[in-house]
């Protein structure tokens, strides 16, 4: 399946069935829940990982995956979490169009941070994104060539470097054509706290990666990744920021102890913005994202997705 996301990009996605004895016709997919998976960078819908997590998540109802812009078979370059909020949106929208009444969101990495934003910015019952410029609604983007790199060390903004996402339909919401793009619940694993980190060895070269045009080279030859050459203008919502605005919506947060990306201070900053509504999962001995998430811990995640959703 093809979605277009808000600014028009084309996104690979995938829809799964429950992995159980379930009559999941359209008038039945109401009664099964969605898991709408968003990978990390340098991953994509076809990745091992993500296949080993959706089989996990299958056995408590339908699955949706996908690659966000410049990944696998989607269309764009890869803006490091900034136009991946549309990706995000077109996916949940897509899962609500089938039926679905309950739908949560598991992001890895950088999806851990696009979930975060999403979550914020597309709230139940309101309009499901703000007017111009990102996602979130601050404004059009210049372009230069400085890349500067976000919170999953990648930087970069625009998928097109085109200006901004308008409200005349280019938003998602209950107006659009994608329609109702909400979560009902969110789980962000392995999540970046701040924009701009390079306190550890892991994302200094991930900045190289993305800042400069050899590492660009190899992110597209080496990784299978395309990756945006224009800075943030905006910068996009902080992840911090959008974990304080995600009540009265169940949060999770979960991390490794050994992760080498992000230290243990990112998870409790998110958690401490988020509030009293957020669980917090610190998990020893675990590393990063997806690749370090075992099908026990999926399976933790699934259950408690199940339970905490509303009609769960």
């Amino acid at each position: 399946m093809v979605l277009l996301a808000a600014d028009g990009v084309a996104i690979e996605a995938v829809y799964e069935p429950a992995d159980f004895d379930a009559d999941v016709t359209q008038n039945a997919a109401g009664r099964v829940p969605v898991t709408v998976v968003a990978h990390g960078f340098t991953g994509s819908a076809g990745r091992p990982h993500v296949r080993r997590a959706a089989a996990v998540f299958r056995r408590y109802g339908a699955v949706i995956t996908f690659s966000f812009r410049g990944h696998g078979a989607s269309g764009g370059r890869s803006t490091v979490g900034d136009r991946e909020v549309l990706d995000l949106a077109a996916a949940v929208a897509w899962a609500r169009r089938l039926g679905h009444r309950t739908v949560w969101t598991v992001g890895f990495s950088m999806g851990g941070s696009v979930v975060l934003r999403h979550a914020a910015l597309y709230p139940a019952g309101g309009p499901d994104a703000h007017a111009s410029g990102h996602a979130d609604g601050r404004g059009s983007a210049a372009t230069d060539a400085h890349g500067s790199v976000h919170a999953d060390g990648h930087g970069s903004v625009h998928a097109d470097g085109h200006g901004s996402v308008h409200a005349d339909g280019h938003g998602s919401g209950p107006a659009d054509a994608h329609g109702p793009a909400h979560t009902d619940a969110v789980v962000a694993v392995s999540a970046p706290a701040r924009w701009y980190y390079r306190g550890t060895a892991a994302m200094r070269r991930l900045h190289w990666v993305v800042t400069r045009p050899l590492g660009r080279a190899v992110g597209r030859y080496g990784l299978r990744t395309r990756i945006h050459t224009s800075d943030w203008d905006p910068v996009p919502l902080d992840p911090a920021e959008a974990a304080a605005r995600i009540a009265p919506t169940p949060l999770l947060l979960v991390h490794g102890d050994l992760d080498p990306y992000f230290p243990l201070d990112h998870p409790r900053a998110l958690a401490t913005a988020a509030g009293p509504q957020a669980d917090l999962w610190l998990e020893p001995g675990m590393g990063h994202a997806e690749n370090a998430a075992d099908e026990a811990l999926l399976a933790r995640i699934a259950d408690w997705a199940a339970r905490r959703a509303p009609g769960g």
